[in-house]
């Protein structure tokens, strides 16, 4: 089982940008599905991304296509969400989750990180 640790969250303008990082240690991480979802207050926590053990197949919520970018890098054991032309919407705290499947349902995913907290300005 792996332990995933998020960072580079913060708070930026309306427009800005921002990268998340999810640090896993642990055995087999490249054997994973890995997946970022956020949780508003008082909102339900909901899918952003995900992408598969190697890398070829992502999935990306409607509300971020186009503008986020999920990847992974299985010999640093990190994966990455890139967060452009960010919007109030998407405040939320940050998770990132480790599965077995290319799914968006978070009920596929076992392990899950502390979260990082991601603040837009308007």
């Amino acid at each position: 089982q792996v332990q995933l640790v998020e960072s580079g969250g913060g708070l930026v303008q309306a427009g800005g940008s921002l990268r998340l990082s999810c640090a896993a240690s642990g055995r087999s991480f490249s054997g994973y599905t890995m997946g970022w979802f956020r949780q508003a207050p008082g909102k339900e926590r909901e899918f952003v991304a995900t992408i598969n053990w190697s890398g070829g197949s992502t999935i990306y919520a409607d509300s971020v296509k186009g503008r986020f970018t999920i990847s992974r890098d299985n010999i640093k054991n990190t994966v990455h969400l890139q967060m452009n032309s960010l919007k109030p919407e998407d405040t939320a705290v940050y998770y990132c989750a480790a599965g077995g499947l290319l799914t968006t349902s978070r009920l596929a995913y076992n392990t899950w990180g502390q979260g990082t907290q991601v603040t837009v300005s308007s």
